[in-house]
Order: structure tokens, then sequence, then C-alpha cells
């Protein structure tokens, strides 16, 4: 129940009917508390300013019947009792010794009320009137003071007069909210229904919206299971989006590596068996000819066995060098870094081969630019760039020259290999590098060559984060120019690699 769960949150349509329905949502309930707030607020500021009115006509009409000192006007005290009635309240009538003239509630009379919002009125006159919302109570309370406004002469003789505001009491009353409460009460019903159908029709939009939106998706991984469980091996379409147009487009990159993969396997495993086969069948040809003759004279054998131990020699020959690119193929291929003096290994190198290069009277030649030390891993690097020498000697003209230059910049050093030789067609030197790739397949048998060298010094390069690069022109010579950092970095998913140089 729990992987389902977990399995069900993890769903990218849930992902987006929730993207889509919870801010819908939260954006209903906000605006319905937003509205009823923004009423509830207005209606009780328009209440308060139409009670003020009606408090001040009061207060206008206490003043007229000085009803302050006497409180037995009939008409003043239906004008109070219609006011609380009508905004179902209560009025105070508070002279200016704070007593309590009239109460329409009849439980004050008489007494004396002492209060902040009182004095102030009576202190400020105008400037002193207030009011207060309790929403739990439900009431608004007002204070408003009564006055008298008299004119003053200004000097003895002044043909002004001042007006003054004398204050002769306060009125103090407290309204109830109730008919606002309960129109906010509907309000709020009638806003939680609305909020609810529009939930229902948000939540079905969010589900047809995520369906919607995620279906190029399913459809993408509908099609990468086809080619995965083996049902298509065409290339993934692309749907709708540029995100699953990008996904398209890696596992496409992906199926036509593997099927490039594939087809360089089948290549290889055909390639090995005609390679390791040819040898054999030189090998059973020979030995079913001793067997078949009689009297064989012992020149013949020493030819035939001369040349069965050669087969085995080129077939030992293949089998090692399809051991050491298998190695070199890993990608976690052990590194073991050390500090090389580029100058003296390509000596020691060009050392080695030169009875071979003498053979044919073929010059060779290092030129060292700069001296050159660099982090690498000496055996690897060392049978790559033998291979490169190598190369040049045996695919070289009679009496041609070999020159290997060793030169450096800021990050990286430069080993470039230039022979005089028969050259490299220019449709091949893309493929110079596949396994058992020959241009010339007669004279790579004559010079005694498997085809193998330039994939086994590319991966070694390819190693050391170096890259491999050849130019040629047929009948005068091919260039080889290899270029390696002078400090090798270890990458992260590369936990096999050596110490660092």
């Amino acid at each position: 129940m729990r992987s389902v769960l977990l399995r069900l949150t993890r769903s990218m349509k849930l992902r987006l009917l929730l993207t889509i329905f919870v801010p819908g949502m939260t954006l209903l309930i906000a605006a319905q508390f937003s509205m009823l707030g923004f009423y509830r607020s207005r209606a009780v500021s328009v209440r308060t300013s139409e009670v003020q009115t009606q408090l001040m006509s009061l207060a206008n009409h206490l003043i007229n019947y000085d009803y302050l000192r006497d409180p037995s006007s009939e008409s003043i005290g239906a004008e109070l009792a219609q006011f609380s009635s009508l905004y179902n309240g209560r009025v105070l009538v508070i002279d200016d010794m704070l007593k309590v003239v009239k109460d329409t509630y009849r439980m004050s009379e008489g007494k004396t009320v002492v209060s902040a919002d009182v004095v102030k009125c009576l202190r400020h006159g105008s400037n002193g009137r207030s009011s207060y919302y309790d929403r739990e109570e439900g009431f608004i309370t007002l204070y408003m003071p009564i006055i008298e406004t008299a004119a003053l002469e200004v000097g003895d003789y002044s043909e002004r007069a001042q007006e003054t505001e004398i204050v002769k009491g306060v009125l103090l009353a407290s309204v109830s909210t109730a008919s606002i409460e309960s129109t906010c009460d509907y309000l709020q019903r009638m806003a939680m229904l609305v909020v609810l159908i529009a939930g229902v029709l948000l939540g079905a939009l969010s589900i047809v919206a995520a369906v919607l939106l995620v279906r190029p998706v399913d459809r993408l991984a509908r099609s990468v299971a086809e080619v995965r469980d083996g049902f298509s091996n065409q290339q993934v379409p692309k749907y709708s989006y540029l995100e699953t147009e990008r996904i398209a487009d890696g596992v496409n990159g992906i199926v036509d590596r593997v099927r490039i993969m594939d087809e360089s396997r089948q290549e290889f495993v055909s390639n090995v068996s005609h390679e390791l086969k040819t040898p054999m069948t030189s090998m059973k040809i020979l030995a079913d000819s001793l067997i078949a003759e009689n009297n064989v004279p012992e020149e013949m054998y020493k030819e035939f066995l001369t040349d069965i131990a050669q087969e085995i020699d080129r077939e030992n020959s293949i089998i090692a060098e399809l051991l050491s690119l298998t190695k070199l193929n890993r990608k976690n291929a052990p590194m073991n870094i050390t500090q090389v003096n580029i100058n003296e290994l390509m000596e020691i190198i060009l050392k080695r081969v030169r009875p071979i290069a003498q053979k044919r009277d073929i010059e060779l030649t290092l030129e060292s630019v700069r001296d050159v030390t660099a982090g690498v891993d000496e055996p690897k690097l060392t049978m790559a760039l033998t291979n490169l020498v190598e190369n040049a000697i045996k695919y070289n003209k009679e009496h041609g020259t070999v020159t290997v230059t060793v030169d450096a910049d800021p990050r990286n050093f430069i080993v470039k290999i230039a022979d005089t030789g028969v050259g490299i067609p220019e449709e091949s030197l893309d493929m110079i590098y596949e396994r058992f790739y020959r241009v010339d397949k007669s004279r790579s048998r004559e010079v005694g060559g498997s085809g193998l060298g330039l994939s086994i010094t590319k991966s070694a390069v390819l190693l050391h984060r170096g890259t491999i690069q050849a130019e040629s022109k047929e009948g005068e010579g091919t260039t080889f120019t290899v270029t390696i950092p002078l400090n090798y970095v270890q990458r992260a998913a590369d936990p096999a690699a050596g110490k660092r140089a």
C-alpha cells in the first residue's frame, strides 16, 4: 500500500492536477474571504456614518429643547426610543458633569459615567467624537458631543461676532450589527456554494488538463517501451513539447548508437573470425600437405614448419592486440600516472624501431621544439606512439623519412609523426581507427598488419583525455598529430584511475 501511495505521489498527472487545482481553490477561497471582509467593513462604515448623522440630529434637538436641564420632553423621549428601536441599540444622554440624564434601557439613569471617550468629547467637542466596532459582541459604539453654538463679540466696539462651541454633554450610542452579520452569513453560505461548484468544475478541468498535458509523455513512454522490448527498431516520434522532443532526440541518439554498436559488434565478430581463421586455414593446408606426401624431403619439412610457426606468431600477435584493445576500451581502465619526459620517451621509441627503419633505408628524425614533461601513463602512451612510428615506417616508401616533432603549449603537449609514405585516401581518414579496417589490404598483409594498431592507439590517447588527428595526401605522406593535456585530470566517474600528475 505504501509503495502504491509513493508511486502515486510521483505521478506527473497528479502533480499537474494539484498544480492547477490547489492554486485555483486557494484563489477562490481567498477571494471569498476577501469579498466578505470588504462587504463587512463597508457595511459597518456605512452604518457608522448613518448613525453619526442621526446622533448629530438628536444632539441638535436636545439643545433646542434644553433636554439636559429638563429631560421631561416626551417628544425627545419618543425620538430616543425610536432611534433605539430602529437600530436595535441603546442610547445614553450624559451631561457635562458625566451624569447619565437618559438611558433608553432605564438602567443607568442618575449614575456617573467615567469614560475616557466621554471626557475626550467634553474636552474637544467635534474633534472628540469617536466610534468603535466590536465584531465579537456585534455592536458599534459611538460617542457624539452635544454642542451649543454661541456668538461672542470681539473687542468693545466690534461689528463682527465670533462663533464658539460649548459642549453641553455627550450622546453615547450602541447599535447592533446583527443585520450586517446576518447578511454576511447569508453571503458566506452563497459564496461557499459558489466555491464548491467552482471547485468541482476546477477539479474536472484540472483532470482533463493533466490528462491532455501528459498524453504526449505517455505516448513517448509507450514508444520507448516498444523500442526497449524489441518490438520496434524505428526512431521514437517527437510529440508536441520541446521537452518531449529533447527526450525523443536523446532516446533516438541512444537507439542509433546501440544500432551502430550492434553493427560494429557483428562486424567485429566477423572480422575477428576471419582474421583468426586465416592463419588456422594456412596451418591446416600446410599440415595436410605434409601428411599427404610420402618421403617428404627434410628441406620441405623445415619450410612448411617455418611457415606454420609464422602463422602461429601471427595468430598470437592478433590475440595479444585484441586483449590490449579490450583492456584499453574499458571505461574504468586503470591509469598509472607519472611525470614523464616526453622528449626522452620519443628517443627511446625511435631507438627501438630504428632497426626496422634501417632495413628499408628510412631516415628517423626527432625534432624537440621545447623540453616537455607531462603526467601520463607511460606504458600506454609508449604503445600508442610506437604504433604510429611503426606504421609510418611500414607504409613508407623506400629511402623515405619519418619526422617526429615534440612541442607544447600552456595546457597540452603535441607529438607530430610525419612520413613520406603512400598516404591515405581522403574517404578513408574517418575509418582508419575502426578495428580491422585496412586501407590497402594486400599491403597490410605484406607488412604484417592486423588492422588493430590505430584502434589501440586512439583508445590509449582517449584514456589520457587527448585527441588524435590525421592529415594525408595520397602519394605524398601522412601526418598524425597527438594532443594530450600536460596534467592528467581524473574524472569523478573514473574511480579506477591512478594517481594524478
